[in-house]
């Protein structure tokens, strides 16, 4: 194998893809579906099919100097076995010995199901992270490194201890580092300090907002960007930074909301919201753009909404990147169909109720192929900085979008 540094013909273009001091590969790649996350998984592996087909039309040769490197296909067979009580086991189907794996695994999907008892019982987030732990054992140290990539980060949403209460996300990471995991990838945590507790391990948040600008900009070519027309609005103080950035960005002014609750009463573990307090200018005449990492009952969106078209907004979209409608789709339908709001933009990185990719509020955006780049890049131990922070490619999105030119859906 090829030592670093160097950079004869047959790897040049390798190294040109990446960077002045890029690595080679560290060894084949294989992806692992978790049952969670096989659709999106088989559309990662599409994706990087076709960005290493395009290496060879620079070099015929790479397949002699990396073995392994072009494949029709790089995931490999896991079963998840549950047996009739509920337990289960995990069996890889083929060899993973120095490969460079890289496991995806998508908690949240409640469409998955197992026979138990004689009844069919909907895979909770336990369920899923127990069959992750059981595949990185069932590799048993062969590969050459693991990488999980969880998109919706395991009980991100427990990251702090208010009382009495378990930190059950910090404990996750360092499970996942205990079981040799190297480096853990997710998008938009709802914390990202959380990675505090896997100080020596690879811990990368990344952000969807530029993938999610080009999707708005597309579906809204008429949005009056950097004019005074749009101000970004944060649901609550938690998700302050995150619309800071997007208000930025997009030289918008911010909103911010702030939950009044009852403190004195406790509803299903949460102190529950008399009312929402907005603070900020006058949105009146003006296109809405509410930011946040997810929505998960969608109550608390509907009432912003709502209380934002009192204001006489003029247009509202919903910025989020897992769309999880844990109450259904019926209340939106109905805001909807009451002209409250327009759209949701929301990833295609957690699983989507059927009814939702039909509904004509809902904007579906692809992060497959930005996956399939990450999973490259990794694989070559290069730089993700650029990959990681969108500020570029979100000033050269807006910039040809004065000029009238939109992007292009991803195919």
């Amino acid at each position: 194998m090829l030592q670093t540094g160097q950079t004869d013909d047959k790897t040049y273009y390798i190294y040109n893809q990446y960077g002045d001091n890029p690595m080679p590969p560290l060894g084949p790649i294989g992806i692992i579906p978790l049952i969670g996350s096989a659709p999106f998984t088989g559309r990662v592996n599409d994706y990087l099919l076709q960005r290493r087909t395009e290496y060879l039309k620079q070099s015929t040769e790479v397949a002699d100097v990396y073995p392994g490197f072009i494949r029709q296909d790089y995931r490999v067979d896991v079963d998840n076995i549950r047996f009739s009580s509920g337990e289960g086991k995990a069996v890889i189907n083929a060899t993973t010995r120095g490969h460079d794996i890289f496991i995806i695994s998508g908690v949240v999907n409640h469409a998955c199901t197992y026979p138990m008892y004689g009844y069919e019982n909907h895979m909770s987030p336990d369920d899923h992270y127990q069959d992750l732990k059981r595949v990185i054992l069932a590799i048993s140290g062969k590969a050459r490194r693991i990488n999980v990539i969880m998109p919706f980060l395991y009980e991100s949403r427990q990251h702090k201890r208010n009382a009495r209460e378990s930190l059950d996300c910090a404990h996750m990471l360092e499970e996942l580092y205990s079981l040799g995991v190297v480096n853990i990838i997710t998008f938009d945590a709802h914390d990202e300090r959380v990675s505090n507790a896997i100080p020596l391990s690879g811990f990368e948040n990344i952000p969807a907002a530029y993938q999610i600008l080009k999707a708005l900009i597309r579906t809204a070519p008429d949005l009056k960007i950097n004019t005074g027309g749009l101000m970004i609005v944060s649901p609550d103080e938690g998700g302050i930074p995150r619309a800071m950035y997007y208000a930025s960005m997009l030289g918008a002014p911010l909103g911010t909301f702030y939950k009044r609750r009852d403190y004195t009463t406790v509803i299903s573990g949460r102190n529950p919201i008399i009312a929402h307090e907005f603070l900020g200018d006058s949105v009146e005449g003006l296109d809405i753009l509410i930011v946040d990492d997810m929505i998960s009952s969608g109550e608390s969106m509907l009432d912003l909404a709502a209380e934002l078209k009192k204001r006489k907004a003029r247009r509202i979209f919903m910025a989020v990147t897992f769309a999880l409608f844990t109450e259904g789709l019926a209340n939106f339908q109905a805001a909807y169909d009451r002209g409250e709001f327009n759209y949701v933009f929301a990833t295609n990185l957690v699983y989507r109720q059927p009814d939702l990719l039909k509904a004509p509020w809902y904007v579906d955006v692809n992060m497959a192929k930005f996956v399939a780049l990450l999973i490259d890049a990794i694989n070559h131990d290069a730089s993700l900085s650029s990959l990681i922070d969108p500020t570029d490619k979100i000033r050269k999105l807006l910039d040809n979008f004065q000029k009238g030119i939109l992007p292009q859906p991803t195919p």
